[in-house]
Parts: structure tokens; C-alpha cells; sequence
């Protein structure tokens, strides 16, 4: 395990998966972590033969390439979160690392930092060279044992994919419609009547995935996950241009087979990326962004993102977020308005 830290946030990195483990944001005496950890990791118990390596260490935060996909010989998600990362350089609060397999022939590499008293973990993948379109997408897995608020940036509709994550009944269960489309999250057809995105969990145990499709007009696309049980809220920021997608992936007990069990509960995957085969070949929508990453031979294409945390004692849903002057503003439903400092080069935004 590799450890970054700076003023007020550290975070745990390890390089056999790409994954980074644990951040924690010291927020006045609050320590502030975030993210998930699956029920059976590091418990020593024997794993189901066959599991792609993510899933013996599930949790944390990974970047997948292709996202959603086993292709060209690689498990689920791609080589990114399922095989080692070589250390490049780290000095105490940045890294830069490389896969040691190709993704469709590009050579990819992880970059890491943070900055003192800025409560994010600021990422960028590269990838050099490679032919062919790859869906690409951050997993973020975000702790929700007693539920939370969500709330994103501009969004045109949110979809489920064609066919549902737990269609065997004998196997777990989804709640949600699959196919089915709709404007307004809090009414999305569920398999009886409606349910409301915006808050989690919203059924009793399942496994669901959902997309949401940015809105044009906007260069900056966040999530915002208010847990009002721990007073704090959770962000994801990204480019609307560059990831126009916004994939929640509710895991909520909702798989009966191991290593799940029905234990793996209050996970909500918070998944921004450019992954347009999620929304099925009719979804009838125009992309703000790319559907995916076209790779080319002599060309160096980069992926930015951004997670962070920071104490919300009011617990409300948040209704805005934006960068001015190297500072994020977030706004609260209940008017309450906190302004932190933020790396304005991190997004690359022009």
C-alpha cells in the first residue's frame, strides 16, 4: 500500500489493483471517509473461483477501461482496476503510475495528488497510443449504511439499460424498469409504479443501474451524496464535455449468490464516465460529450476527475455546485452555503 497525505487529507493507495482504498478528510475534528468497503474484504474467507480480481478487494475508488465490459482477454471493467500499476514517481502527496497491461495497445497512466487544506483527491488517466473507442468511467463506491440524499449537475433523462442487473429471481433482484427512460428522477418507473432516485435507498434489497445523460450548456458536471446520518456530503467533479455520463449503481442486498449474500448493503457506485452502450442502441438522446474514448496510435488522450468530501452538519440535499476563483461553492436546499479551496487547473475547464 502506498499512503499520500497533505493538510487535512490522506488517502491509501494500492497498486496490485489501481484502486484507491481509503481517502479521509480531517474537517476541523471530524474525520471524514467516505468510501465503501465490501462486507468480505480482508476477511480471509474463501472467494468463489473465477471473480475478476476488483471483486476480492470491492470497494474504494478504481477507473475502468472498458467500463461495463469484458473484452480482448481482460475481466470486467477492463486491466485498469484488475492488474498491477508500476510506481513511477511519488513524493508525499502525488503518485504517477503506469498499467502494466495495455488497454486495446495504449499504454495508460494513473496520476494521484492532493493539495494542503483542499479536500479532494485529484485523478488523471493518460492513455498513449491504442486504436478503436473505449468506454471509460470512474467507480467511486460510496458508504450509505444509513442512507443518503443525491443530487447532480444538469441532467436531459435518466435511463436504465436493456435488460436488468438481477433478472433471475432465484439469483437476487432489481427494482427498477429495464428498459424505461424518464426526465425527472424522483418519478423513474420502478417494477411497481415509481420510485425517487434523489434518495437512497429506495427499495427494501436490490441491485439496480442507472444513467444519467448531462444536460448541454454546462463544463462543469458534479454529484453531490448527502449522508445525513454522518453530517457530511460526498462530490464528484468532473468535465460535463469529457464524461457526460453520470451511472449510479445502487447495490442494496439485492444478490443472493457469493461472495455478495445478501450482505453487500449500502453501496452506492458513483460512476462518471463516457460509457454510451449503458443507455442500450434506441435511447434516442444527443451526448453533450463523447460516447466513449477514440484512442489513437501517436496521440496522448487524458481523463480528469475529482472526489472529495467535507463535513454538511445541516444534512440537506444540495442544490448547487460551482468553481469560482480556485474555490468550490456548494449551496444546500436549506440555503446553507460552504465555500472550499480547489486545485482550478485539476478539471482542466476553460
Amino acid at each position: 500500500m502506498i499512503v499520500l497525505a497533505s493538510r487535512g487529507i490522506r488517502l491509501t493507495f494500492d497498486p496490485s489493483l489501481g484502486q484507491i482504498v481509503r481517502f479521509a478528510v480531517m474537517d476541523g475534528a471530524r474525520e471524514i471517509a467516505p468510501l465503501h468497503r465490501a462486507p468480505w474484504d480482508e476477511t480471509g474467507e474463501v472467494m468463489p473461483d473465477g471473480l475478476p480480481p476488483h471483486l476480492y478487494h470491492l470497494g474504494g475508488d478504481f477507473f475502468c477501461a472498458p467500463f461495463g465490459e469484458a473484452k480482448d482477454g481482460a475481466p470486467p471493467h477492463g486491466w485498469p482496476p484488475n492488474a498491477r500499476w508500476h510506481l513511477q514517481n511519488a513524493s508525499p502527496d502525488r503518485l504517477s503510475a503506469r498499467l502494466t497491461k495495455q488497454v486495446q495497445g495504449a499504454t495508460v497512466t494513473k496520476e494521484l495528488w492532493l493539495c494542503p487544506d483542499q479536500p479532494f483527491v485529484y485523478q488523471r488517466h493518460t492513455f498513449v497510443g491504442g486504436s478503436g473507442r473505449v468506454p471509460v468511467s470512474n467507480h467511486a463506491n460510496v458508504s450509505l449504511p444509513n442512507g443518503g440524499l443525491i443530487r447532480t449537475s444538469a441532467k436531459q433523462a435518466w435511463v436504465t439499460p436493456p435488460s436488468p442487473l438481477e433478472p433471475d429471481a432465484a439469483r437476487g433482484r432489481s427494482g427498477l424498469s429495464y428498459p424505461a427512460t424518464a426526465t425527472d428522477p424522483a418519478v423513474f418507473p420502478a417494477r411497481e409504479g415509481t420510485v425517487d432516485l434523489t434518495r437512497y435507498p429506495w427499495f427494501d434489497r436490490h441491485e439496480d443501474f442507472v444513467s444519467g445523460v448531462e444536460a448541454p450548456g454546462h463544463t462543469l458536471g458534479w454529484t453531490a451524496v448527502t449522508r445525513p446520518t454522518e453530517g457530511d456530503v460526498f462530490l464528484s467533479l468532473r468535465r460535463a464535455d469529457q464524461l457526460p455520463m453520470t451511472m449510479l449503481w445502487h447495490s442494496n442486498g439485492g444478490r443472493d449468490y457469493p461472495p455478495w449474500s445478501g450482505r453487500h448493503t449500502g453501496c452506492l457506485g458513483v460512476e462518471e464516465g463516457a460509457a454510451q452502450q449503458m443507455l442500450g442502441e434506441d435511447h434516442g438522446l444527443s451526448l453533450s460529450g463523447p460516447g466513449d474514448l477514440k484512442l489513437h496510435n501517436e496521440c496522448a488522450m487524458s481523463v480528469s476527475h475529482v472526489i472529495g468530501a467535507v463535513a454538511w452538519p445541516s444534512g440537506s440535499a444540495i442544490r448547487s455546485v460551482e468553481l469560482t476563483d480556485g474555490h468550490l461553492v456548494l449551496r444546500g436546499e436549506d440555503g446553507r452555503r460552504r465555500e472550499v479551496p480547489f486545485d482550478k487547473d485539476a478539471l482542466e475547464l476553460t
